[in-house]
């Protein structure tokens, strides 16, 4: 063999183990988007497990609020119901916004403010919210890794080549919807 053909040859070794390494790198960038959106889904299987129990908690001192119930309820089912980051974001809002509800009238009763039942299910409740942030936080980290290497030369080509695309943000649209729920008593 010539000395040209084994250079040849090398290059394309070289070519070969690189988009290989772009390819598989890719690969795990993306499978870690998926790993972490599946933390925030863990976590909001953990609001949604105690909004139950704190609305039953606080139902019969708050016999004049069934409204507010059948927001939480109606509010909690489309976000169960919701899949993709942009949908979650809408939904979560709107359940933000309904426990917000529930929180400020609750102030209004002395009785669940006394209830440690209640008490103890305000504070899992906040605890809960902390790790959704650190969930939606870490998740878009992933994504901004995942998207720039997509969309950084000349990565961009083996992403393209192979139909990478680019992964949704979680994103809470509307600016009251940013804060988190307070749970004070």
């Amino acid at each position: 063999m010539s000395t040209g053909t084994l250079i040849v040859l090398g290059l394309l070794a070289v070519l070969l183990l690189w988009f290989v390494a772009v390819y598989n790198g890719l690969v795990a960038l993306r499978n870690r988007v998926k790993a972490a959106w599946s933390q925030i889904d863990v976590q909001l299987k953990r609001r949604y497990d105690l909004i139950p129990n704190l609305v039953n908690t606080v139902k019969g001192y708050m016999k004049h609020e069934a409204g507010i119930f059948e927001k939480i309820a109606s509010a909690r089912a489309g976000a169960m119901a919701a899949s993709t980051p942009a949908e979650k974001g809408a939904a979560e809002g709107i359940l933000t916004g309904a426990l917000r509800q529930l929180l400020a009238v609750a102030e209004n009763y002395p009785d669940v403010k006394a209830n440690a039942n209640a008490t103890a299910l305000m504070e899992e409740l906040a605890s809960t919210e902390n790790r959704v942030g650190f969930a939606r936080q870490h998740y878009n980290d992933e994504v901004q890794t995942y998207n720039t290497r997509l969309e950084t030369f000349p990565t961009v080509l083996v992403a393209s080549t192979f139909h990478f695309t680019r992964a949704e943000f979680f994103e809470v649209r509307e600016p009251a919807q940013r804060e988190p729920v307070k749970v004070e008593f």
